[in-house]
């Protein structure tokens, strides 16, 4: 019967490589699935990972998708560092786009350009606020910020669903549950003629090279990991766990705030139900992916916004579920969480245990004891 045993020393190797073989088995997979649908396999693939980089402006359009899960995971990355379970980053991503929104909405044909900064900020502040009530609950309380967090998506969700369909509703937008579209002058600013790819990707990059030198190159990111992952050792050092709990979701939930701001005044450019994308859920994905790396997390954003980008396709060309996108994440997490497992562990086929048969005793034995 096959049994998990623990190794004695994981392999270095396959601790960064797990990932490319997870990704193998998801192709795998989902070539088998293409087959089991009656779809062609090799179109299947290529909706999925050629289309997305075929031209420039596919480029652009895969660069637009990785922005928002490039900057969650970004975020992401620094609590479950710190051990702390930060789930509801789309529901911080819905909060700072609500409150991006609102700042957008009180633009005129006037404006100036300072409404945009105004814009990012605000989104930063939603998502910090709606991270900030999981640590209070969390510190004052210790409430499990996994299900505090979780809970709270939906009522993000629920506050912008009272927005759009009321007191935000466009009144010329024929009784669609939707704001006004924002004024030209809170457009993020795009990189270049012709596509959608705007200034988020550049402070995307910013953030990147920022957790890169935060957590590899001071004290603080030092202090930071340890606060989360030993608590006492922490205290002991005189570190204090109370602050890296709230870095860290103030961090995550500004992060993913920041995301929703761009969406909304980027890609979007107003307020509707259709703003949570599942942007903060598959950025976990994202994260682990990338080994909770800066670099890593680059290459794992671009990974996801091609399953999202092909997932798009495949319901056009091929006449696939909108589900298929969700298939294939899923497909990733799971084939990354067996491949991290065997890393640790590795399968050893134990032999049963047989019992000792007892024999009767013979009968010479039988006469003498009588």
């Amino acid at each position: 019967m096959p049994q998990l045993e623990v190794r004695p020393q994981p392999s270095s190797f396959w601790s960064y490589a797990s990932p490319l073989l997870a990704l193998l088995i998801t192709v795998l997979i989902g070539v088998a699935l293409f087959v089991a649908l009656g779809k062609d396999p090799v179109k299947g693939l290529q909706v999925f990972f050629w289309e997305p980089i075929k031209s420039p402006y596919a480029i652009g359009e895969l660069l637009v998708k990785a922005t928002p899960l490039l900057i969650i995971a970004l975020g992401l990355a620094v609590c479950f560092r710190s051990n702390v379970w930060n789930i509801g980053a789309e529901g911080q991503f819905v909060m700072g786009a609500i409150a991006a929104g609102g700042i957008a909405l009180l633009a005129e044909k006037t404006t100036g350009p300072w409404i945009v900064p105004a814009i990012l900020l605000a989104g930063i502040a939603g998502g910090m606020a709606w991270a900030g009530l999981t640590a209070l609950l969390r510190d004052r309380f210790n409430a499990n910020e996994i299900l505090v967090s979780l809970m709270l998506v939906y009522v993000a969700d629920m506050v912008l669903n009272f927005l759009v369909f009321g007191p935000w509703k466009d009144p010329n937008g024929y009784n669609f549950p939707q704001t006004k579209t924002f004024e030209a002058v809170t457009q993020i600013p795009r990189l270049m003629q012709g596509s959608r790819v705007n200034i988020g990707i550049l402070l995307a990059l910013l953030g990147v090279a920022g957790l890169w030198l935060f957590l590899f190159r001071t004290y603080a990111g030092f202090r930071h990991e340890v606060s989360g992952l030993a608590p006492a050792a922490a205290r002991y050092a005189g570190f204090s766990s109370r602050r890296a709990l709230w870095l860290a979701l103030l961090t995550s939930g500004g992060a993913a705030g920041l995301a929703g701001a761009l969406e909304v005044a980027g890609p979007i450019g107003q307020l509707t139900p259709y703003v949570p994308a599942g942007y903060g859920f598959a950025a976990i994905i994202v994260a682990f992916v990338g080994r909770l790396h800066p670099v890593g997390v680059v290459f794992s954003a671009i990974l996801m916004s091609m399953f999202y980008i092909g997932g798009e396709l495949a319901q056009s060309r091929l006449g696939l579920p909108k589900s298929i996108t969700g298939v294939f994440q899923g497909l990733l997490l799971f084939s990354l969480l067996a491949c991290d497992t065997l890393i640790a562990y590795r399968l050893r086929l134990a032999r049963p245990i047989t019992m000792p048969v007892a024999t009767p005793p013979s009968t010479e034995v039988l006469k003498g004891a009588e």
